[in-house]
């Protein structure tokens, strides 16, 4: 084999090994914060500034719900985060189904509206909504949150769910309904278990985007704190180890929901 050959034959070697480090890098450099973020839930500081290693301990995890104030953060912004997840699931879902699989007058506007509200910066929408609820004279707090959340959250949904739609094989439907299958039987039993892992996917990001929420919640929220804004106003005094402690474990519940849903799949497939 001559020289050029050779080398001709090494660089898809070469170039695959370099993507690969490449890759791993990126990955390593993403979870670093995380990591960083777990080892400080088991640093046992002894002032209210938990920034240097000052030794290993469990306690926190002891005295994980003893802040009250942090603690009722924390609940406001899982049921927040639970009730836009099923809202906007549900609306979400609807609106993708019916992207997917009709024409109508305004779907393409519908489609725009859409990816407008992806596209969107947080900041606007944040304003846009806050400018709303005091034009209405709506009271700010849990309530003009969730919808806040339901409303920027809606539009994932449908987009993912859309996807999923328009990769369905209709035949298995018109072979439901040639068997008596009446149109809620046809959707129940054949169209929904199809759509589901979409459903399931926007719904899960619905939740995520609402639990991390800042921007939109801070300019929507009025007296209710919820986790995120409750770590921005403690910055000032020192950030405490169950709030590193508490990110660990929702971080932990999204990678244990993330690998059962992974196996699910596998068993599916």
């Amino acid at each position: 084999m001559s020289l050029r050959g050779r080398a001709a034959g090494r660089r898809p070697l070469l170039g695959g090994r370099g993507l690969q480090i490449f890759t791993w890098l990126v990955i390593a450099w993403l979870l670093l914060p995380i990591a960083v973020m777990i080892l400080f839930g088991f640093n046992d500081t002894q002032g209210r500034y938990n920034t240097a290693w000052q030794g290993f301990t469990l306690k926190w995890y002891g005295k994980l719900f003893e802040i009250g104030d942090l603690t009722e953060a924390l609940v406001n912004s899982l049921l927040i985060a639970l009730l836009t997840m099923v809202v906007a699931g549900v609306l979400g879902s609807l609106i993708g189904l019916a992207l997917g699989r009709y024409r109508f007058r305004g779907s393409g506007t519908t489609n725009v509206v859409m990816f407008a509200a992806i596209a969107c910066a947080e900041i606007v929408m944040g304003a846009s909504l806050l400018s709303l609820f005091v034009t209405l004279a709506v009271p700010l707090g849990f309530w003009t949150i969730m919808i806040s959340h339901v409303m920027f959250s809606i539009s994932f949904v449908a987009v993912t769910v859309r996807a999923r739609v328009m990769t369905l094989d209709r035949s298995l439907e018109e072979a439901a309904r040639d068997l008596g299958a009446g149109t809620w039987t046809t959707f129940r039993l054949v169209t929904l278990p199809m759509i589901f892992p979409g459903v399931l996917a926007g719904s899960m990001l619905a939740f995520a985007l609402s639990i991390d929420d800042f921007v939109i919640t801070n300019f929507t929220a009025g007296g209710t704190v919820t986790f995120p804004l409750w770590i921005w106003g403690s910055t000032r005094v020192g950030i405490p180890p169950q709030v590193n402690i508490m990110g660990t474990l929702i971080f932990a519940g999204g990678v244990l929901i993330a690998v059962v849903n992974a196996l699910m799949a596998r068993r599916r497939g």
